[in-house]
């Protein structure tokens, strides 16, 4: 323990308030941040580490987790060979979209083109506190986000070092998709990032985040992660986010969308990577006419333990969500989804949607599906559903029989599976990234890092 004010259940570890104490000196920050960060970390200190009696967290065993193995990462520039080590997931960024951040152990190693970005401001969040702290004063970790969830979010608020801001000003359209790469190299083992997008009213733009890891070994590795997506009257927003760590590392990340006002949200979620990931998806329909959808794609294999509580939460009348999570499992790996759809007594005319399907490949996989709903207006239209199991054995009969092997066959049959969520992506080259992610996995246990190109390195 690092403080006598943490209750029983509670670890801090490294994560202290020296460490605390030394983040804060190193960085240089206005002091709304400051007193910000400080707040957490007493909620921090104070709130106990999630275990399985919570019934959040029931599903979710952490018990191996050490957290006084991890530390917040110290300020350094990433060495040579950590940035050859991500150089290829970088490469593959930069050809497939149009500019974009690369930030490697929450350091930033790579800016983005500004001839590109068409009157939008993308740069590191700790730059952005500095030069847009009038605009994030009111918006970091506030209304998008709330630290007092967890221990982890309360953590992630107290510590965050990386990430970035995306503000793309009233009527702006970006053409060009960007993207953010997180990289964790073999030499550091915790990241902290925190990404906040902001869409004035009429904005438009594209962003796509992957996580990437180095050649790390057997090196565990702790990510805690935040994002705040905030979409204005009439914006329209594309967001990506695809975790593809290595199967060392632990993934918790707490995620909010604010939708405005006739704005149109589309997020897709790819989780194809880690040793254990815990996500808390929200998305807050705040405006009358506003819309969402959301894409999900999952694929575990081995031992991997992937679980994804979703949240669609209508406030605002006559408002639209759209959420459909698919996965497929191999070896003794565990999906677990619990989705929410709330309607609030004021949104009359909502119509939600949620599904989520499970293709279950080896007998000791296992896929939980929780679907709920919670509806408190009497003019709406809301729908739920889940399956889970395994290959069709008639579909592969029927594909033998036309002369097509066991193996063949059933890598149609999953891509078929995946088809319809594959059909909602509307970029592109996200469809594509999945695809060949779900094959590989499929076929040797492993997403690939994006193949090189012919780009610059980080």
């Amino acid at each position: 323990m690092s403080s006598t004010a943490a209750t029983p259940g509670t670890v801090t570890g490294a994560f202290d308030k020296t460490a605390l104490d030394r983040l804060l000196r190193g960085r240089e920050e206005p002091s709304w941040l400051v007193d910000r960060r400080r707040s957490a970390f007493e909620r921090f200190e104070t709130t106990p580490m999630p275990t399985l009696r919570d019934e959040e967290w029931r599903r979710t065993d952490i018990r191996a987790l050490r957290l006084d193995q991890f530390a917040p990462p110290a300020p350094h520039e990433p060495s040579e060979a950590a940035r050859e080590a991500l150089e290829p997931a970088y490469r593959g960024l930069d050809a497939l979209y149009g500019t974009g951040i690369a930030q490697v152990d929450g350091v930033p190693s790579k800016a983005p083109d500004p001839a590109k970005l068409g009157g939008a401001v993308f740069v590191d969040l700790a730059s952005a506190v500095k030069e847009h702290g009038e605009l994030l004063r009111d918006l970091l970790m506030t209304g998008a986000y709330q630290p007092g969830a967890d221990a982890f979010a309360a953590l992630h608020a107290a510590f965050w070092t990386g990430g970035v801001l995306l503000y793309v000003p009233k009527g702006v359209k970006v053409e060009t998709p960007l993207f953010h790469l997180i990289g964790l190299s073999a030499e550091g083992n915790t990241d902290l990032n925190h990404s906040i997008v902001v869409l004035e009213e009429g904005a438009e733009a594209t962003l796509v985040q992957e996580t990437a890891s180095g050649d790390r070994g057997r090196a565990p590795g702790l990510h805690v992660g935040g994002v705040e997506l905030i979409l204005r009257k009439g914006s329209r927003l594309r967001f990506v986010t695809i975790q593809n760590w290595d199967d060392a590392t632990w993934h918790f990340s707490r995620e909010r969308a604010v939708v405005g006002e006739d704005a149109v949200l589309q997020w897709t979620v790819g989780g194809l990577g880690s040793r254990l990931a815990k996500v808390n998806q929200e998305v807050a329909l705040v405006g009358r006419g506003a819309r969402a959808q959301v894409n999900g794609v999952i694929f575990t294999s081995g031992r991997q333990n992937l679980t994804y509580l979703t949240r669609q939460d209508h406030i605002a009348p006559n408002t639209t969500s759209d959420l459909l999570y698919k996965s497929g499992l191999k070896g003794k790996s565990r999906m677990v989804w619990r989705g929410m759809i709330k309607v609030e007594p004021d949104a009359q005319q909502t119509d939600a949607y949620q599904k989520n399907d499970n293709l279950v490949l080896d007998p000791e996989a296992r896929a939980d599906s929780i679907p709920g709903l919670e509806i408190e207006a009497n003019e709406v239209r809301c729908t739920h559903g889940a399956t889970a199991g395994p290959v069709d054995p008639e579909m592969v009969f029927y594909a033998r029989s036309r002369g097509v092997d066991a193996e063949t066959a059933t890598r149609l049959i999953v891509e078929g599976f995946f088809a319809d969520v594959y059909d909602r992506i509307s970029v592109e080259p996200v469809r594509d990234t999945l695809a060949l992610a779900v094959a590989q996995k499929l076929e040797n246990g492993r997403a690939p890092a994006l193949a090189p190109a012919e780009a610059g390195g980080i």
